[in-house]
């Protein structure tokens, strides 16, 4: 009976069509127009402001000017935004897929406790310092871990991985603290990456993390309709041909490669992955090949914002952009939980 009734559902709720469906695709042209004027900002607004028509003479014919050398300055930073706040976003919305958890974000496979430990231990012991290799291993061992705990003999449960996530936070949290009180050389680096910045990125930074985010990204993309059955339940999975078991997986491992490289570059940065998804799902719905494509956009545009608000609230210095997402994604979240259109 129960599958009688979900059939009819399930194409309006994952499926939007004919004029919904070119509403969605005019909306995605709109906010990849955000991204490009979001882009501008960052290249533009700084400790030295550029006038927008200089950025693009300093972007389409390069000069030895100063006005340049600033812009040329300021690409690295912004290219690890875009790349940050498109895989935050994204794997957000895969984890609350996955997990079926409204609260979900990177920081629930346990990934950013597991970069911060890799980042002070090998920092403490091996002098590596805060580079993005130092953090990649223990995001990904820890999401690793958390995913092997969290499945019994019937696969993993979306209550599993919560409660998996959150023992092994709590102990690579208990490292880092006894590390951090023993050797305050690793602390007093890592204090700083912990905060998540993009300040300092040169382009060694971004060509590190781009293959891992952009084969994150393409793995994400590719299950989006599988991530729409997963979302039924494993029955429903089952029932259209899918093996939920192993469809979880490759979508975590997406997720996890996502959220490694985005922590290991610019720190943990907190909101982007839980408030991103929220605020698509109240303009997209529920169907992933819409929610995912609006999240690899408006993270970005998120990131870059806040990064922006962060040079200028505190000019001529600035706000870590870890600091300031919450203060940028907040009112967005509230308001949109306010209208009821938040679903979990």
């Amino acid at each position: 009976m129960s599958t009688a009734t979900s059939a009819p559902r399930a194409p309006q709720a994952t499926r939007p069509r004919g004029s919904r469906a070119h509403v969605l695709a005019i909306g995605l042209l709109l906010a990849l127009g955000l991204l490009a004027l979001s882009v501008g900002l960052s290249l533009a607004v700084g400790s030295k402001a550029v006038p927008l028509g200089e950025v693009w003479a300093a972007l389409t014919s390069p000069d030895d000017s100063y006005n340049a050398a600033v812009v040329a300055s300021r690409i690295p930073r912004t290219q690890l935004a875009v790349l940050v706040g498109a895989a935050l976003a994204v794997a957000g919305a895969v984890i609350q897929s996955l997990t079926r958890n409204p609260l979900g974000d990177p920081g629930l496979l346990g990934v950013n406790a597991g970069a911060s430990t890799s980042v002070v231990l090998l920092g403490a012991f091996a002098g590596t310092g805060t580079s993005v290799w130092s953090a990649i291993p223990g995001a990904v061992l820890a999401a690793v871990v958390v995913y092997v705990v969290g499945s019994g003999p019937a696969g993993s449960t979306p209550v599993r991985l919560v409660l998996a996530g959150a023992a092994v936070s709590a102990v690579l949290v208990a490292v880092v603290q006894a590390v951090s009180l023993t050797r305050p050389d690793a602390f007093d680096s890592y204090r700083f990456w912990a905060v998540g910045s993009l300040a300092g990125r040169t382009p060694e930074h971004v060509q590190t993390v781009l293959w891992f985010v952009l084969a994150g990204l393409v793995v994400c993309l590719l299950m989006s309709r599988a991530l729409n059955a997963v979302e039924l339940g494993d029955a429903a999975a089952t029932s259209l041909g899918l093996r939920p078991g192993p469809t979880k997986a490759l979508a975590a491992a997406g997720a996890t490669v996502l959220c490694a490289a985005a922590v290991a570059a610019a720190g943990p940065i907190g909101f982007v992955g839980l408030a991103v998804p929220h605020i698509v799902r109240s303009i997209t719905g529920a169907d992933h090949r819409w929610l995912l494509p609006y999240c690899a956009v408006l993270g970005p545009v998120l990131v870059l914002l806040a990064d922006v608000l962060g040079r200028v609230v505190a000019r001529p210095g600035e706000l870590m952009v870890g600091a300031v997402t919450a203060f940028v994604g907040a009112p967005f979240l509230i308001a949109a939980v306010r209208r009821g259109r938040v679903t979990g």
